[in-house]
């Protein structure tokens, strides 16, 4: 990552865009017609496309200037936030696969992680696991594994100050409607509050619906939405 006059330019060799993308933390200085140009600089020689992430806070005339020169949108988030007594979890729900619950991310649940998501790039084999081994805060990793060892599905989330973070839930697709994301995000808000978490938060892509159903009828709702903006590679 490098920060750079009130933006981050975060890089991941495009793991995913919000990975590797720049996004606007702060209050700028220079003026958006020389800093666009330099972060383009920055991620060709990354070999990476030039993607901003466009948020509430985001300066509006960089969507504008943005979009003269070129840059699509791609990749629509909704942001949701739910209190965690709210989402009723006194006690979560079996699933009908064994879930495994561990306190740090180990490389076996980034293995089933890669798995899941069809990951085959060796180079985001070889740079991700150094990227979960970077999170500062607490975790609860939980994964399930069908009985010949493949993985099933899994979730993650981040203990953040009186938050848990909801993130890489995924199932695999012949598993799919069978409750098992239900149960995996019920137990890491389980987990969470018993850790301390009152609330919790968690991003979804907007054309996800069976996702945005799930997490409306677990007790989220939006907050906001972002998109990113990719520029042409």
């Amino acid at each position: 990552m490098q920060v750079y006059d009130g933006w981050i330019l975060r890089y991941s060799a495009f793991y995913t865009h919000r990975t590797n993308c720049v996004e606007q933390i702060g209050a700028s200085i220079l003026p958006l017609e020389e800093k666009v140009p330099f972060c383009e600089r920055i991620y060709d020689r990354w070999r990476t496309p030039c993607i901003f992430k466009i948020s509430p806070i985001t300066d509006p005339a960089l969507d504008l200037l943005l979009d003269r020169r070129g840059y699509r949108i791609e990749h629509r988030v909704i942001n949701m936030v739910a209190e965690i007594n709210v989402c009723g979890v006194r006690k979560p729900p079996a699933a009908f696969i064994p879930l495994t619950i561990e306190r740090r991310v180990s490389p076996s649940w980034i293995d089933g992680l890669f798995s899941l998501k069809g990951t085959s790039d060796p180079v985001h084999k070889k740079i991700v696991p150094g990227m979960y081994a970077a999170i500062p805060m607490d975790e609860i990793a939980v994964s399930a594994r069908l009985p010949d060892g493949s993985a099933g599905a899994s979730g993650l989330g981040i203990l953040d100050r009186d938050f848990i973070g909801i993130y890489a839930i995924h199932v695999r697709e012949s598993l799919r409607r069978r409750g098992l994301a239900e149960a995996i995000l019920k137990t890491l808000l389980f987990e969470g509050a018993r850790a301390g978490a009152k609330k919790a938060y968690l991003q979804v892509v907007a054309d996800n619906a069976p996702a945005k159903a799930l997490y409306r009828k677990t007790g989220f709702r939006s907050a906001y939405a972002d998109w990113f903006r990719v520029g042409p590679f």
